[in-house]
């Protein structure tokens, strides 16, 4: 029987897991934090269960155009929502919890035997693990897989103090809520947590250094929802670079580069990440690291050293969760020889959980603009879509990318509320080369807001 050892618990690590032990391999997985990760214990579990809190408050905040309104206990009419986020944040970390038990308690039941420990390579088929007592247990492998992941990037002259400066792992510890919040980075973190604490009712600094919100996202996407965020009461300051941040008392100082200073009660930094992969012996066992220390992996997940694999944010691919689960589970079944598709990054979908939600799989408008494939394009707009109406939605659109000629879907985003779930048709269309015409002829409901993605496969239509 071959031994797999998995070096940390993330999805990558515990979706290996399963399927190394399903095809009859004997595992064991060395990790530090528990079961799930940083994506189940600290990062998109936590945040995501912040957001949905938001997303109410949104839709309270809405209520009123929808006929519905709010009375206190004199008959008068409600002016305020009230935000408890000591409450809110041990939901959080409760959910959280709950969900790494529940990940352990499946790899148990597959017979995965769980070190507690940081491990480490002492060659190719060996691992071994630091023991929180100090102590060291060696454990010989068939192939090893490093799934470490990858944790929030700070700078000397912005350093987290975990109560008033914040990186997006430490949020959840807070009690009372900000008077008035910084978030310094307006990727993808930075720009959910400023819309979910928006969205809390708090007063909101968006600092980018670039010339919009999400810059590495659809650019009709990202000017949506910068709109939104504007109008709903958030300070984005765009072309603006942090220099420095600072804590005085309590009030958090965040320099820019051009002499500009912002005055806060909280700041929390999302300054990217780095990878996990210090201290674990790889280079001095052959793995090749690049571009700061991410592992070097090819399709299949394979590094530069034999029987060696990597998964997940360590490897710097496409720091998605579903990206880490899928590439763990490639490694298996290609070293235990079941039948395997290489990791295809354009068929991969991903979503943007701010509100309006942006989602995306396949070719982007910026690849169609640069020339890098030839494409039509169709953008729909959710505001003539009748269930859009009925919930209020004004804000968001889909658009659909296909080949000319053949008419395949190659590509689609989908901005609005759910736009996670929505995404899917036009990520089956993408992964089964259907074309528009197929993708049109498929019923949906009416009203709803999918109708709007068949609608835009309709207009793609060419005689």
């Amino acid at each position: 029987m071959s031994h797999v050892v998995i070096i940390g618990g993330g999805p990558g690590g515990y979706e290996s897991a399963h399927v190394a032990a399903q095809l009859g391999a004997e595992v064991t997985m060395v990790d530090t934090d528990g079961p799930g990760g940083s994506a189940v214990l600290t990062d998109c579990v936590p945040s995501k269960t912040l957001i949905a809190t938001s997303e109410l408050m949104t839709e309270v905040r809405d209520a009123a155009e929808l006929g519905v309104s709010f009375e206190d206990s004199e008959g008068e009419t409600a002016t305020s929502v009230k935000v408890d986020l000591a409450r809110i944040n041990a939901r959080v970390k409760r959910l959280a919890a709950d969900q790494s038990t529940d990940i352990e308690r499946r790899l148990v039941r597959d017979g995965v035997r769980i070190v507690r420990g940081r491990g480490r390579l002492d060659g190719p088929d060996r691992v071994v693990a630091t023991l929180p007592d100090g102590s060291e247990e060696t454990i010989e492998a068939g192939a090893i897989l490093v799934a470490t992941g990858a944790a929030p990037r700070t700078l000397p002259s912005a350093q987290p103090d975990g109560e008033r400066i914040l990186t997006w792992e430490q949020v959840y510890d807070l009690d009372e809520v900000p008077e008035k919040l910084v978030v310094v980075g307006s990727g993808v973190t930075g720009a959910e947590f400023a819309s979910a604490y928006l969205a809390l009712g708090i007063d909101v600094t968006l600092v980018s250094s670039r010339d919009r919100v999400l810059p590495g996202e659809d650019a009709d996407a990202s000017l949506v929802l910068e709109e939104v965020l504007k109008r709903r009461g958030m300070n984005v300051l765009s072309e603006s670079r942090m220099e420095s941040v600072t804590r005085s008392g309590d009030t958090v100082t965040v320099t820019l580069t051009d002499g500009r200073a912002v005055e806060a009660s909280h700041c929390i930094l999302a300054l990217g990440s780095i990878p996990n992969t210090s201290d674990l012996g790889l280079e001095e066992n052959g793995v090749i690291c690049k571009d700061g220390g991410f592992v070097n992996v090819d399709r299949v997940s394979r590094t530069s050293a034999r029987g060696v694999y990597a998964a997940g944010d360590c490897t710097g691919v496409l720091m998605l969760a579903s990206v880490a689960a899928m590439q763990g589970r490639i490694a298996m079944w290609h070293y235990l020889g079941d039948a395997v598709t290489p990791l295809d990054l354009k068929k991969v979908s991903s979503n943007v959980f701010t509100a309006p939600e942006i989602a995306t799989v396949g070719w982007s408008q910026q690849a169609v603009d640069a020339g890098e494939i030839d494409a039509q394009v169709v953008m729909l707009p959710l505001s003539g879509n009748a269930r859009a109406k009925m919930q209020g939605v004004r804000d968001g659109f889909v658009k659909l990318f296909c080949r000319p000629g053949t008419g395949i879907v190659v590509g689609g985003v989908v901005v609005g509320p759910r736009a996670s779930e929505l995404i899917h048709p036009v990520s089956l269309a993408v992964a089964e080369s259907l074309t528009a015409d197929q993708l049109a002829g498929a019923f949906t409901v009416y009203p709803s807001m999918s109708g709007s993605i068949a609608e835009a496969a309709r207009r793609l239509h060419r005689v």
